[in-house]
């Protein structure tokens, strides 16, 4: 299984860097979780002022392929 998830920005600014890795067990990138691979963005934009702090902007491209030919 797969899931694609994001908008926590990565926090965006300090301190919610530390409240998004409290309140989210997986910020930014790929996780597995029994069975599951979770992949979390950080996004692109911003919430409120135009200004990312630790939290650099992500685009993320994936490509899915079947195993059958």
């Amino acid at each position: 299984d797969l899931q694609l998830s994001g908008h926590t920005h990565g926090g965006q600014l300090w301190p919610g860097e530390y409240l998004a890795e409290l309140a989210n067990p997986t910020v930014a990138g790929l996780e597995r979780y029994g069975d599951t691979q979770l992949y979390v963005s950080r996004g692109a934009g911003a919430w409120g002022p135009p200004v990312r702090v630790g939290a650099p902007s992500d685009i993320t491209v994936v490509e899915l392929a079947s195993k059958q030919a």
